[in-house]
């Protein structure tokens, strides 16, 4: 049999109602959702479970609420005992995998992803920056468009290299928004605006990533379980100290998703388990490869079913 690794969800995947089956029936599942509620000192299960969804979209709420649910369904699938090799996330999901792997608290882990969201919000004002996913292009054609239309109109570039076919851009609104009118000089057959409330992993969010540094500093890291492969590099990563200084950096460098799957892969996984809400990233990894085995994790049904 192959390698095993588990992947948990980023922005995007959140839903009303996430975690809610998991929290009525097991009490390790609902003690995660209770523990965050105590941490952040307001009801953040209420908000998951109940909306508004306009709320919930708010990415210092998004942040806590994704990582509560996905520490919460992996709670429900410790239960089965499934013994991994690997453990990775996409972008706010790599809290969710330091998580896992044991290098963070959930309680830990809870708090700084509140404070991410947060400084994330607030390092560049609303609507000066903005984010679309291009489709179709070629990933060092759109790099190089990116870095002349940041010489001629205003900063963007390339923020998540997904899959094969899909790459997200982010930088200034005028930058953004060069590209989706251009988005053909690189190859790519068309660009959609994502609704999000800042320009992530660009080198905009640099003053985020400082604040954010420093709170690092007061939080205990702890040696992995099993090797992290992280967004910045898509890379294993077992020292604490340099995951840490590699959360830094990711706030601001590209999420190499495709890169870290492909990775995996010739390393041998052949079998990745998404735990969380929705099931984007299993989509992501069926268009790198469609003969890895997937299985996802965003229901009690699943979760007992899995194993």
């Amino acid at each position: 049999m192959g390698k095993i690794a588990f992947v948990f969800p980023g922005q995007g995947a959140q839903a009303v109602g996430m975690g809610k089956d998991v929290y009525d029936a097991l009490p390790h599942s609902r003690a995660v959702f209770e523990k965050g509620d105590e941490v952040l000192g307001f009801s953040l299960s209420k908000l998951i479970f109940e909306g508004p969804d306009s709320e919930l979209k708010q990415t210092v709420n998004t942040q806590p609420a994704l990582l509560t649910t996905s520490v919460a369904y992996l709670e429900a699938l410790r239960e089965q005992g499934v013994q991994l090799d690997y453990v990775a996330g996409h972008s706010l999901g790599e809290y969710s995998a330091l998580v896992a792997a044991g290098v963070l608290s959930y309680e830990d882990a809870v708090a700084l992803v509140r404070l991410r969201g947060r400084f994330m919000e607030e390092a560049v004002p609303g609507g000066l920056g903005a984010m679309a996913a291009v489709l179709g292009a070629d990933r060092e054609a759109l790099a190089e468009l990116c870095r002349s239309i940041s010489e001629e109109t205003g900063s963007v570039e390339l923020a998540n290299i997904n899959c094969p076919g899909q790459i997200v851009v982010s930088g200034s609104l005028a930058g953004v928004n060069s590209v989706v009118q251009r988005v053909k000089e690189a190859g790519g057959k068309r660009a959609i605006p994502l609704e999000v409330s800042g320009p992530f992993h660009s080198s905009l969010m640099k003053e985020a990533a400082d604040r954010l540094a420093v709170e690092l500093t007061r939080v205990t890291f702890n040696t992995p379980s099993m090797p992290v492969i992280v967004n910045v590099t898509a890379l294993p990563v077992t020292d604490p100290e340099e995951i840490r200084e590699l959360l830094v950096r990711q706030v601001y460098s590209p999420v190499l998703w495709q890169d870290s799957i492909e990775w995996l892969i010739a390393d041998g996984v052949d079998t990745f388990v998404e735990i969380g809400s929705g099931s984007v990233l299993t989509g992501l990894i069926r268009k790198i490869d469609k003969t890895v085995k997937l299985i996802n994790i965003n229901s009690l049904e699943n979760a007992q079913a899995a194993w």
